[in-house]
């Protein structure tokens, strides 16, 4: 029996289009073989009326904060308006007494509803590290070892980006609701990451990335230790120019605005990811195009938290790449994240279309967020992933070409119909490494992940 599995959808999106008549198929291993046409007895799995497209690919994540959705949608008594520091807070408190088996159960479910979206990537911001009172575990990566279960029972890929904490700020008195981040030095960061390298080593669905937190949590001493650091070599994200008073913070220790402090100890590239990136000068615009960074925007959360809004377009046009994350899990539709991410830019800009490439191509402006939330997306994890491919991984998503918000859709708009109209619920079905990990819009887990994470919120929220 041939170990080839051949996917047959209506549609097949490669080489930038659709394709009618044309399959995928997949090794035992988990790679595209051939785009063109069906071994003889391999294993076939008919897809009629979907259209199949690569796994999306989940640039920023903070898995447990899916808490807190809904939860902190109100103005507390006493204040006369909410930001994001005082919703910084109530995330805290959900992060205060999470055992690392909570933590498994409320990024599983997570994981879940990522793999409902087609999403087959996540890189997981990672930062609650020790016991509630700050204690390490007796291994210093107990918790991220539980993110990493929890994607891999889901069926994700996942990189695991292990931040680096130092302060609650320059200045700033020590937050003990912070505790559970904080390292005791730059050394004691880096070899918890050098040791997760190697705890991880042989799934080749799991890696590991570096992400000191940002301007206001880590010193330059820390910063420039990482520079110098073997775990350069590992991709790094860093949470940047997202508030204002961190831009003012940054000012007033270092004298620079933090895309100049981190262009001066030479971290931009193309190595490095700008989470947000929403307070921008054009002459940082200008350095993070230069380098070829790029800037992960979540516009579900910028928005949520009133952050502002991603200056995309001069982004793009000086030549930096642009990722997606859904963050705080307020929702998980990065495709909806894509639509935001333009559609703020259409708010603040009073024009349509403002991210189209040109040229006139219908779905210019589909492809262009597509490639953000799949290319652009895995080169800021390190991954050679995002498209379908002879000798690529098979990470794939198909969409139902009849569900209600895809009626009508004929081919040459069918792409800016799925990016910038389909609903999630089109999403039926979800391949990671040749995998079915989600089945007619079903995931296997989802109804225990479900039971036990609705248990867990009970607990918390009593």
């Amino acid at each position: 029996m041939s170990d080839i599995t051949v996917y047959q959808p209506e549609l097949l999106f490669t080489g930038g289009r659709f394709h009618e008549g044309r399959v995928l198929a997949v090794d035992a291993k988990g790679h595209i073989l051939d785009l063109a046409e069906a071994p003889t007895g391999a294993r076939v799995v008919p897809l009629p009326g979907r259209a199949l497209l690569p796994g999306l690919v989940n640039g920023h994540s903070h898995a447990f904060q899916r808490l807190i959705r809904g939860r902190t949608e109100y103005v507390a008594s006493g204040r006369e308006a909410d930001d994001f520091w005082s919703w910084r807070e109530a995330m805290y408190r959900a992060a205060e007494s999470l055992s690392p088996e909570d933590l498994y159960v409320a990024s599983r479910q997570a994981f879940v509803e990522m793999a409902l979206a087609g999403i087959t990537t996540v890189g997981e911001f990672h930062y609650v590290h020790h016991q509630p009172d700050g204690t390490p575990y007796a291994d210093r990566n107990t918790l991220a070892h539980a993110v990493i279960r929890a994607a891999r029972d889901v069926g994700l890929r996942i990189c695991l980006l292990r931040v680096g904490y130092a302060r609650a700020g320059f200045g700033v008195a020590a937050n003990p609701r912070q505790r559970r981040f904080i390292d005791a030095d730059a050394e004691t960061f880096l070899g918890s990451v050098e040791a997760l390298v190697r705890e991880v080593r042989g799934d080749a669905a799991v890696s590991v990335g570096i992400a000191p937190h940002s301007v206001r949590a880590v010193p330059r001493e820390w910063l420039a230790a990482l520079a110098a650091s073997s775990t350069r070599r590992l991709p790094i994200h860093m949470h940047v120019a997202e508030q204002p008073k961190e831009i003012e913070a940054c000012l007033a220790e270092h004298g620079r605005r933090p895309v100049e402090l981190l262009a001066d100890l030479g971290l931009l590239g193309p190595g490095f990811t700008a989470v947000h990136g929403v307070h921008l000068t054009d002459a940082e615009v200008a350095l993070l195009g230069a380098s070829a960074t790029t800037v992960c925007a979540c516009p579900s959360t910028e928005r949520n938290l009133g952050d502002g809004i991603v200056p995309a377009d001069a982004l793009v046009k000086a030549g930096a790449h642009l990722s997606l994350g859904s963050d705080s899990q307020a929702t998980v539709d990065l495709l909806d994240e894509a639509r935001q991410l333009e559609g703020h830019l259409r708010l603040s800009r009073l024009r349509r279309a403002v991210l189209d490439p040109g040229g006139g191509a219908m779905d210019g402006l589909a492809a262009r967020l597509l490639g953000m939330a799949t290319v652009d997306g895995a080169r800021s994890l390190g991954w050679a992933g995002g498209v379908l491919e002879a000798g690529a991984p098979a990470d794939f998503f198909t969409v139902d070409l009849h569900h209600p918000s895809l009626v009508g859709a004929l081919p040459a708009s069918l792409l800016s119909s799925i990016v910038l109209g389909a609903e999630k619920a089109a999403v039926r079905d979800v391949v990671v490494a040749g995998r079915e990990v989600v089945r007619e819009g079903r995931h296997a887990l989802a109804e225990e992940s479900g039971r036990a994470f609705q248990a867990l919120s009970r607990t918390l929220y009593a």
